[in-house]
């Protein structure tokens, strides 16, 4: 009798890093359900790409910041599938506003915290329930390391400063129930939306920053996402795994704090 495949569900998988981790997810043989909010076509690509090298996928639309649909969705998948093995919170549910705080409006900044948790917590929620029936799950939350950074960037590196919070909160939940859930806080990654902003400036002063002297790419992105959401990944639960192309290492030997300790 032929083993059915994991399901893994990724919300925001149409493009960018949610796109590039279903396409590593069904080349490693699980059944990718391609959630999207409104790009219907970004999906059905997705989902083309996938079964056109030999993998199974579906696009399932949803707003992930809505509750009834969130439930609809979660159900639909437990209902056709049986089961839900990985959950991927990828959807960036409100662009930020890159702004200085004297600039910023409170409804910009309650928009974008507002929408990264809702967008997290009813995913979480539902899905969780199914994976209590099962006994059995992983739970892979996409961050930032923009919350290391302060700037222009308040409202983003707050919303993800509480998500990586949140997600600690659904690990311990979790482990109880035998579902293992970890966060991937990423740096610069090169995908179609951020590059856009990237000024020439802005660019060099990363890849000059980072050990592999180039900005992460998505598929460097999915295939940490992957290995973290695999069931070998072993007993690493409640972890923040930096995914940032050495930044850090590399930006600290180039701005040693130990110097002013001497």
């Amino acid at each position: 009798m032929t083993q059915p495949k994991p399901v893994a569900l990724i919300s925001g998988a149409g493009r960018g890093i949610g796109a590039a981790t279903a396409r590593e997810l069904g080349r490693r043989g699980y059944h990718v359900i391609v959630n999207y909010r409104s790009n219907s076509e970004a999906a059905d690509a997705v989902v083309e790409t996938i079964t056109r090298e030999g993998g199974s996928a579906q696009a399932a639309q949803a707003d992930v910041c809505d509750a009834e649909q969130v439930a609809a969705l979660v159900e639909r998948v437990r209902s056709e599938h049986g089961r839900i093995d990985v959950l991927i919170l990828n959807a960036n549910t409100v662009n930020p506003s890159f702004v200085p705080l004297t600039e910023l409006s409170w409804d910009a900044f309650a928009e974008k915290v507002n929408g990264e948790l809702s967008g997290v917590f009813h995913l979480s929620r539902h899905t969780l329930a199914v994976m209590r029936e099962q006994r059995s799950g992983r739970i892979v939350f996409i961050s930032s390391t923009a919350t290391d950074f302060i700037g222009m960037a308040v409202a983003h590196s707050t919303a993800k400063a509480a998500l990586n919070t949140f997600s600690r909160h659904v690990a311990g939940v979790g482990a109880q129930y035998g579902v293992r859930v970890n966060t991937v806080s990423f740096g610069a990654v090169r995908t179609e939306s951020s590059g856009a902003g990237f000024s020439e400036g802005l660019r060099k002063f990363l890849t000059d920053r980072s050990v592999l002297s180039r900005l992460v790419e998505p598929e460097d992105a999915a295939r940490a996402v992957a290995s973290v959401a695999d069931e070998d990944f072993g007993a690493v639960a409640g972890q923040l795994i930096r995914v940032d192309g050495g930044f850090g290492i590399l930006d600290e030997q180039l701005h040693p704090l130990a110097e002013h300790f001497s």
